[in-house]
């Protein structure tokens, strides 16, 4: 019997995805469950599993190619015998969905607990050797790869990826005789001390090597970002402008970046605290109302070198304490650029921050992500000439904020109150942000 192996939909905004590269070669055999094949969804790369055990007959979109969400991407035959014949459906262009026992359709396809890459990052992973609550190994395609070239036996490793995925650096690391040097971001008491994290300038895009004239096509994250941005036109927004002195939040900072601690966290927490007294500037637009989310979800837009953004997600960073959030934000950056982000982990946001002050922009107005109610534009901070509340003149550290808000369910009261009480957090209760 001959099966359809479909292009798999990895978020509720996919609609095609691209082959990155295929774990399994034509006329290897395949497991049930097993990876056999890498694909770019939205934002990420992920890992893609068989129904069906036999052997891969042929592959219908070649790594690098794209396809539409339920298309047909490649054949498994159950019997080596039947592997010509699927060969010959596939260059007839006969290849049907096979018969009704045999079919799985896309919306099932849709469905696929892959390893890992598309599971709920909320499944609890109960095994530390790579393992999930099946006992079966979760590990990436290179990793799988690289441990059979270096004899290395991966049931006796420590995932460091993703929820305890096996990664190919875990893989180096037991072939050079020692173990992972990575320990996955939990929040826990038994996290060992923050690494010391030395002030940087912040990554620049790196710039495409183009021809002029040259028509370059966008990369699926790019087609999502103009997906979602014009998305965003359909909103009624309005904007709203505000300066924040922050002395005490740049003290704070001096005081424990040395424990690894970043100002993007420092900003997510600030924020974070300030929208439990505003739940409304947290909450979303739906047809039957107002959505009041149960969680205060923080994504940050996040520049990709290859093109496009993605926004990482602090889940619940309100109730984080400042140096796991560093902790979270450092992992998630890190897999971000990795393209290694579960969907929960860049999809989830209920209030987004965008931070251009690193990069020197005194002030900028954000658009609107789609389901949510605002964004805050962050500014940098510099060096202002104020007057002071003796009447005199002094220097104070001051940036500009703008947050964009959807007017069908905030209005300008309530996001100007919103923004008073986070300047009212950073400028004279900054301390409070490590409680």
């Amino acid at each position: 019997m001959i099966h359809e192996v479909f292009m798999p939909a990895l978020s509720s905004t996919m609609t095609e995805g691209k082959i990155v590269s295929w774990v399994k070669s034509p006329g290897e055999k395949v497991e049930k469950g097993e990876t056999v094949v890498v694909v770019e969804s939205d934002k990420a790369d992920m890992d893609v599993e068989s129904f069906y055990e036999g052997y891969i007959a042929t592959i219908l979109v070649p790594a690098g190619d794209s396809a539409s969400v339920g298309s047909a991407i490649a054949l498994v035959a159950e019997t080596e015998a039947e592997i010509e014949t699927a060969q010959q459906q596939a260059n007839s262009g006969a290849a049907q969905s096979g018969t009704e026992d045999a079919t799985t359709s896309p919306g099932q396809i849709a469905d696929i607990a892959t390893t890992v890459a598309t599971a709920d990052p909320t499944t609890p992973v109960t095994s530390q050797n790579g393992a999930d609550s099946n006992d079966r190994i979760m590990v990436s395609p290179r990793a799988r790869k690289l441990a059979k070239e270096l004899k290395v036996e991966l049931t006796t490793l420590k995932g460091s990826g993703p929820h305890g995925r096996i990664v190919a650096e875990d893989v180096e690391a037991a072939a050079k005789g020692g173990t992972s040097s990575t320990t996955p971001v939990t929040t826990t008491p038994a996290v060992p001390p923050a690494p010391i994290v030395k002030s940087a300038p912040a990554p620049v895009p790196a710039p495409v090597a183009v021809t002029p004239g040259q028509v370059v096509p966008m990369n699926t994250l790019q087609n999502a970002v103009v997906r979602n941005m014009v998305a965003s036109l359909q909103v009624p927004i309005f904007h709203v402008g505000y300066t924040i002195t922050t002395d005490e939040l740049d003290k704070l900072y001096k005081q424990i970046k040395s424990k690894g601690v970043t100002m993007t966290a420092l900003l997510a927490k600030a924020v974070a605290m300030a929208l439990q007294k505003h739940p409304l500037v947290n909450a979303s637009y739906s047809e039957q109302g107002i959505v009041y989310r149960t969680g205060i979800n923080i994504a940050v837009a996040v520049a990709m070198e290859d093109g496009g953004l993605i926004t990482p997600v602090l889940q619940n960073a309100d109730q984080l304490d400042i140096y796991s959030l560093s902790r979270n934000w450092k992992a998630l950056v890190e897999r971000a650029r990795a393209k290694q982000l579960q969907p929960e982990e860049y999809n989830s946001g209920t209030f987004t921050l965008s931070n251009l002050g690193m990069f020197g922009v005194n002030t900028f107005d954000a658009i609107l992500p789609p389901g949510q109610g605002s964004i805050l534009a962050i500014g940098a901070s510099r060096p202002q000439v104020v007057a002071t509340s003796d009447g005199l003149l002094g220097v104070r550290q001051q940036m500009q904020v703008n947050i964009t808000c959807d007017h069908r369910i905030i209005y300008g009261a309530t996001a100007a109150a919103f923004l008073q009480d986070l300047a009212k957090l950073i400028e004279t209760n900054s301390q409070s942000l490590t409680l």
